[in-house]
């Protein structure tokens, strides 16, 4: 018999059903999925050619726009995480010997310069230190050095709880003729951002954080000026999956007629489509507002609980995602198995520059309540008066 020829034994643990805990998740995404987005996702599969498909990926293209303040045709959300919306932009944008100038003030911009050096691209640091942000006289040394085509900033950093101001750096750049590259992961539905009047080129996002989705999709947008530098290259994108030109067609973009490109992932699609629709439906300013005062809630907590905020200047404040020192004598990952295990709440440690430095609690979308506020705080005092401490 054939069977007799397999050496591999069905594994237990996929004979047992899945088993999945509830937990609140407050750290810096993904955030809890509400049940309407959860409905959506759970929908029979169609085919991603058919026109309902189509419809609802026309439906997410004006969810985005509506998202980012932006009126680009060539608006549309990516199939993978932020990432993947992270090397779309720089893969399209940047051709081999380009100059690039990456603002690095934490993970992200130590992660697109690093992509870009694959590309084979100029790279040039513009370095803050973590907790910091860059003001537009720092933009613009840079860039009167460098002379970059594309500058890469992070409006939400996540690894460190900084919101850097992009009021002016998109006229500051086209004056000098370079192009505005802004990663929203971690900020958008939770602070301010006007992709249009703000003269950003390229703006990307994802759909774990504010918006309540599952990971694996990531809106992005090209401004006119991008999307021209584009039709201009000399080579080919290095990725096929990535090529804005095909995904432009995919979408709908280019007014020409669609064609198959990839299997995008539709179920994806239908809960991407359900967070935009929540948030369209809150309103842009009321989310805002929201996390804004919850923001301001927690940081107040905080400090009343003894603790210290990483980013000193409170308008630098990312409302989405608070930074707090990890008070000395206590180790972070006692904390944070801490609050997993007594509470069922996620909190996480620090990243990349902050990694044993900080803790990070995420306020994103239907977790950013007064309610969440209270019951992380809570939760934390009892970490604090229950977790281990040294004699340091």
């Amino acid at each position: 018999m054939a069977t007799s020829l397999l050496r591999v034994s069905p594994p237990q643990e996929l004979l047992r059903p899945l088993a999945v805990p509830e937990r609140l998740l407050l750290g810096p995404g993904p955030s809890n999925v509400p049940s309407r987005i959860q409905a959506a996702g759970g929908r029979q599969l169609l085919g991603h050619m058919h026109p309902e498909v189509l419809q609802v990926m026309d439906e997410i293209k004006a969810g985005i726009q509506y998202a980012f303040q932006t009126q680009n045709r060539l608006t549309l959300a990516i199939s993978g995480s932020g990432h993947c919306a992270m090397e779309a932009a720089l893969f399209n944008l940047l051709e081999p010997g380009d100059t690039v100038l990456v603002a690095i003030n934490g993970i992200w911009g130590q992660r697109a310069a690093d992509i870009a050096r694959r590309l084979g691209a100029k790279v040039y640091e513009l370095l803050k230190p973590p907790g910091k942000y860059f003001t537009p006289r720092d933009i613009e040394q840079g860039v009167v050095q460098h002379k970059p085509s594309v500058l890469f900033i992070t409006h939400g950093e996540s690894s460190t709880g900084v919101l850097q101001p992009l009021e002016g750096l998109g006229e500051l750049c086209h004056r000098h003729g370079c192009l505005l590259l802004v990663d929203a992961v971690a900020s958008l539905g939770g602070a301010p951002i006007f992709m249009d009047q703000q003269e950003i080129d390229v703006l990307y996002s994802g759909s774990q954080k504010v918006l309540n989705a599952p990971p694996g999709s990531a809106p992005i947008s090209f401004s006119e000026r991008a999307r021209e530098k584009l039709l201009r290259r000399k080579t080919k994108p290095p990725s096929f999956y990535l090529d804005m030109g095909w995904l432009a067609n995919y979408w709908g973009c280019d007014g020409e007629p669609r064609r198959y490109h990839h299997t995008a992932p539709i179920n994806s699609f239908f809960s991407l489509r359900e967070g935009l629709a929540m948030l369209a439906e809150l309103g842009l300013e009321s989310s805002w507002e929201r996390h804004q005062a919850n923001c301001t809630q927690l940081c107040q907590g905080l400090l009343d609980l003894g603790l210290e905020l990483f980013v000193k200047e409170e308008k630098a404040r990312l409302p989405t995602i608070t930074t707090v020192r990890v008070p000395e004598g206590y180790d972070w990952k006692d904390i944070t198995a801490f609050l997993m295990d007594s509470h069922g709440m996620e909190v996480a440690g620090g990243l990349g520059p902050t990694v044993g430095k900080v803790l990070r609690i995420g306020l994103m979308g239907c977790n950013s309540t007064s309610g969440n506020v209270d019951r992380v705080l809570r939760a934390l005092q009892d970490a604090l008066n229950r977790c281990r401490r040294s004699r340091l």
